[in-house]
C-alpha cells in the first residue's frame, strides 16, 4: 500500500487553496457558491465513473503508487479526491483567467494614464 498518489493530489489541492487564498477567486471570493458547485461537479463525475464502472468502461488500474482501498468496486480512494482536485482546478483556471482579462479591458479603457490633470496628454 503506498499513499503517493493519495499525498500528491493532497499536496497539489492544498496549492490550489494557496493560490485561491492569495488571489480570491473561488472560496474566498463566495464559498458557499463555490462550494455548492463543487459538489454538484463532483456528484456529476461519481455517477459518470458509476455508470461506466457498471458498462464495463472504466475498471480500477493497478498502481504502486495507489493506496489500494476502494471505496466501491472498481472506484479507488483516490478517484474522488483526484476528481475535486479537477473541479476545483478549472473553476481556479475560469476565475483566474477572468479576472486577468478584467484586469486588461481595464487597462485598456483607462484614458486617465495618458491625459493630465489639466486635460493635456502626456
Amino acid at each position: 500500500m503506498s499513499l503517493a498518489y493519495l499525498v500528491c493530489l493532497l499536496a497539489a489541492s492544498g496549492a490550489l487553496v494557496l493560490l485561491d487564498s492569495r488571489f480570491r477567486l473561488v472560496f474566498w471570493r463566495d464559498a458557499r457558491r463555490a462550494a455548492v458547485v463543487l459538489v454538484v461537479a463532483l456528484a456529476f463525475f461519481l455517477a459518470w465513473d458509476a455508470v461506466g464502472i457498471v458498462a464495463g468502461v472504466f475498471a480500477r488500474g493497478r498502481s504502486p503508487f495507489m493506496t489500494g482501498i476502494e471505496l466501491a468496486p472498481e472506484l479507488p480512494l483516490e478517484e474522488p479526491v483526484f476528481l475535486a482536485f479537477l473541479c476545483y482546478l478549472t473553476l481556479i483556471l475560469l476565475f483566474g483567467g477572468r479576472a486577468v482579462l478584467d484586469r486588461v479591458t481595464a487597462r485598456r479603457r483607462e484614458p486617465s494614464e495618458l491625459v493630465g490633470h489639466d486635460g493635456r496628454r502626456r
